[in-house]
């Protein structure tokens, strides 16, 4: 099930995944509305929905032209699906009017309201309170009514998958449920029927889905994104009144924006290219001196903002595991593989001169051993998902700690093997179609087979007693983990490279 929900939303950029799931649901909104399932008619949704797209692109494309770079039409059009279904589906011309007003405040936040690149708030969230404080309109959330939960709930399912959001979005329903089942509940109404109410007329889906998973709004550690899905569950479920300011789901979103903005890094930090090189025929590695030393934990990645010309659907922002030990005044390093074309963000990357400059604009990440260096781990990489390991390797030995480690290493070539150097003198067990010509001290090769529990429990008798970790790609990291499960393993953290 895992490995065919990765091919089913791998095969798609996160925001094309995102806008495919907001039309699906917009098409059933319509086709409700024509059997006459929906309170609305097929010509306010189709008159709202135009309205919506046309002031959302037109201002977006206005405001990057002020601010001289690229408008990003899919991302335009996102925001403008998010405000269509979140305010009432109308003919009026005042309300209209005052959804055209949101979406051309969306856009500006987008530019406005912004640290270095990055928004501070949703900007569908931002447009709709703000409306709502002018006192010129107000958002319905017309999206949560019973006929169309099931397609909102598989749209946010596949979202929350892919962004690896599925515990933040679970952490907001059962909050925001358990709050609003207890409210009904103290009216009288029946626990049962409370919580099919809260479920099916409450936004409590399609926010976690769509809203409060945006990765660009969110805080950079998992223990942050639970503070804040917990705090906007709470600030959705618990009804308040302080004039001219009342509860609703879009401030509840705003106010978790601004406590994530809080924890996250958004400083910002020049890079500067200090050189490339290639590791192995399909793997590069970029180095950059920092304006300002960057501070980080082994294990964690950096945000790259690159601007391009002909940007690609990917966008110019990409994440990558930083693979460099931390360093008071040394560069900093990050590795990708590269395919044939390449995609225009590493088409751009390659391009990169000494002395060019990128802008770094996030570290974060929760993919860090164990704080006792005693604790024996397991590391299971795949192909560039030796990165990390990379990173935490060159930090041990940088800091002369001695570890107890094991590395399983799945390569699709014995010749693709990036950071190899590193794992000299560290117990390695090799996966590859064929065995390499030399093999490294200590290192074993195990075959052209996958993992299987056999292999693992005799290649790693121990592994019952070692922490495990598994980097590389989803179908690798979602083989990998059950079959570690299955071996003995009882903590297992988890990896997986699936970009925005």
């Amino acid at each position: 099930m895992r490995q065919t929900l990765d091919r089913l939303t791998g095969a798609l950029t996160m925001y094309r995944l995102v806008l495919g799931s907001l039309l699906a649901i917009g098409v059933v909104a319509l086709v409700l509305s024509l059997l006459g399932e929906l309170a609305y008619t097929p010509l306010e949704l189709l008159r709202s929905a135009a309205v919506a797209i046309i002031a959302t692109v037109a201002t977006g494309w206005l405001f990057a032209r002020v601010f001289r770079t690229r408008a990003h039409l899919e991302s335009s059009i996102i925001t403008a699906l998010l405000l269509w279904m979140l305010f009432l589906p109308s003919l009026e011309p005042g309300e209209l009017l005052a959804l055209a007003l949101a979406c051309a405040i969306a856009s500006a936040s987008k530019y406005l309201l912004a640290v270095r690149g990055r928004h501070v708030f949703n900007p569908a969230a931002i447009g709709a309170a703000v409306v709502a404080l002018l006192q010129v309109g107000y958002a319905g959330w017309w999206i949560a009514t019973p006929p169309l939960l099931p397609v909102v709930a598989l749209g946010a399912l596949l979202v929350l998958y892919r962004t690896r959001r599925l515990a933040i979005g679970g952490a907001f329903v059962l909050v925001s449920m358990t709050i609003v089942v207890a409210r009904l509940a103290l009216t009288g109404t029946d626990v049962l029927t409370a919580a099919s109410t809260a479920l099916t007329s409450y936004p409590i889906v399609f926010l976690a889905g769509f809203m409060l998973s945006e990765p660009l709004t969110l805080p950079p550690r998992r223990w942050q994104q639970l503070v804040v899905a917990t705090l906007v569950g709470v600030l959705f479920a618990v009804p308040y009144a302080l004039p001219p300011v009342y509860s609703s789901p879009e401030l509840a979103l705003v106010v978790g924006n601004l406590v994530a903005f809080v924890f996250g890094q958004r400083r910002g930090i020049r890079l500067t290219s200090v050189g490339t090189r290639r590791l192995t025929a399909t793997t590069w590695e970029f180095a950059f001196q920092p304006s300002r030393p960057i501070t980080f934990t082994p294990g964690q990645y950096l945000e790259l903002s690159l601007p391009h010309a002909r940007s690609d659907a990917r966008g110019s922002r990409r994440i990558f595991s930083i693979s460099s030990a931390p360093s008071l005044d040394g560069p900093i390093t990050v590795a990708m593989t590269i395919s044939d074309p390449p995609s225009s963000f590493k088409a751009a990357m390659l391009a990169l001169e000494p002395g060019d400059a990128i802008t770094g604009t996030l570290v974060g990440g929760d993919f860090l051993l164990p704080r006792d260096a005693a604790t024996p781990v397991l590391l299971i990489a795949g192909g560039i998902g030796i990165t990390p390991f990379a990173s935490q390797l060159a930090d041990a030995r940088a800091r002369g700690e001695e570890r107890d480690i094991v590395v399983v290493y799945a390569v699709r070539d014995a010749t693709e093997l990036p950071y190899a150097d590193l794992l000299e003198g560290v117990r390695v067990v090799l996966l590859a179609p064929q065995a390499p010509p030399r093999l490294p001290d200590r290192w074993t090769y195990a075959g052209s087979g996958r993992l299987t529990v056999e292999l693992l429990r005799q290649a790693v008798p121990d592994v019952a007693d070692r922490r495990v970790y598994v980097s590389g790609p989803p179908s690798l990291v979602n083989a990998a983990r059950p079959i570690a499960r299955a071996s003995g393993a009882r903590r297992i953290t988890t990896d997986s490279f699936s970009g925005y």
